[in-house]
């Protein structure tokens, strides 16, 4: 009698489970994509949409699905599978456990009214920032920035300030393994170029983003520094070309972003 387990389709490992050591669960892992998926499509995605964007057999994305049906986190109107809040609380235990952005809150309110414009603040998560606070003004992206969305870390200041604070051995192997989408006729796409802007940027402390995001988005970013010297966060202001210069933001922007820097670093580990 053969007592073997059998091994359906979402357990059997993969070459990249093989990889990354026995210990990894390959099934959490495609879990989550599915999340991040349905994530990527507030409107919906049939499971034949969730079954090819994340590249699984439609019995797979089937009992993905259910799964996240029955713990809450999605549900399910005709063909369509939809996040539900439910997923926020997730992010809500991130931020709820790093209060350091409760008390950024004033203090970026503050930067925000000082120079008229949106200020945000964005950890480094991957190749992405992610967006922990902030202050919007007035519109000024074609995206809707919210706490928790995401964006390049290439082609963001708040992105380079972070990624400044690596080695250059560090970085070479971060842009070997980067491929750079052109968002504008501006955008930085070749390695060396980026490898010099964020040396640059390590060199005078801040980074400045010139329309390579978006046509006419001008954006100042600065370093939030653990008690180490380590960068643990950007801190940005972002405008339009229109009515903001670099002169603007280096002259007069700049001081008080640092000085608003320098105050929310001491609420750091506290």
């Amino acid at each position: 009698m053969n007592l073997t387990p059998k091994i359906t389709d979402d357990e059997e490992p993969g070459e990249d489970e093989i990889r990354r050591g026995r210990e990894f669960v390959g099934s959490l892992e495609r879990g989550l994509k599915v999340m991040q998926a349905l994530g990527d499509a507030p409107e919906g995605l049939t499971l034949t949409d969730v079954a090819g964007r994340v590249g699984l057999t439609r019995a797979t994305a089937r009992r993905f699905l259910l799964t996240l049906l029955e713990l809450g986190y999605v549900r399910q109107d005709r063909r369509l599978f939809i996040l539900t809040p439910k997923v926020l609380s997730l992010g809500v235990s991130y931020l709820s456990n790093r209060p350091i952005w409760q008390s950024a809150a004033p203090l970026m309110r503050e930067l925000s009214r000082q120079v008229n414009e949106s200020c945000s603040a964005a950890v480094l998560d991957g190749s992405d920032i992610v967006y922990v606070a902030r202050v919007a003004g007035n519109r000024i992206m074609s995206v809707n920035i919210t706490i928790g969305t995401r964006l390049p870390a290439l082609t963001t200041s708040m992105g380079r300030v972070m990624l400044a604070n690596m080695s250059p051995t560090a970085l070479h192997a971060f842009l070997a393994k980067s491929d750079v989408q052109r968002h504008t006729e501006y955008t930085l796409t070749d390695h060396d170029s980026l490898f010099n802007e964020i040396s640059t940027v390590r060199s005078r402390g801040y980074a400045i983003l010139d329309q390579e995001l978006e046509i006419g988005l001008r954006s100042i970013a600065v370093p939030l520094r653990d008690r180490a010297g380590r960068a643990f966060a950007g801190l940005n202001i972002s405008s339009q070309t229109a009515r903001v210069s670099r002169e603007t933001m280096i002259g007069e922007f700049l001081p008080l972003m640092r000085e608003t820097a320098r105050r929310i670093e001491q609420f750091y580990g506290a």
